[in-house]
């Protein structure tokens, strides 16, 4: 019993390291007006899946579907030298009908 409470202790503590911020752009609200979705900014190993629950578990809404997009890091120069930024990964989030998360309401 206690294996599957500290199981349950240990899946919780991944969801909540699994979104890493919301995506806030031009792109983003539009797709949020137009589509009803939310996008944020997750971990690259994430899964769908695990974007659900995790959204679920920290919004307290429910999630209708999961979309993911790897961004793949620009290549930047620095004088001569060349750099890339890291890669990343973009979840698009469509929420139930009558579900709404809010990130104004904390300001």
């Amino acid at each position: 019993m206690s294996e599957a409470k500290n199981m349950s202790v240990q899946t919780q503590d991944r969801l909540l390291q699994v979104i890493l911020a919301p995506a806030i752009t031009e792109k983003a609200t539009f797709v949020a007006d137009k589509h009803q979705q939310i996008a944020f900014k997750v971990r690259t190993d994430a899964t769908k899946p695990e974007i659900k629950a995790a959204v679920e578990l920290v919004f307290k809404v429910e999630v209708q579907a999961v979309t993911v997009a790897n961004v793949l890091g620009k290549t930047k120069r620095a004088g001569r030298r060349m750099g890339k930024r890291n890669d990343w990964k973009k979840a698009y989030v469509s929420l139930k009908p009558g579900q709404e998360i809010n990130f104004a309401a904390g300001e």
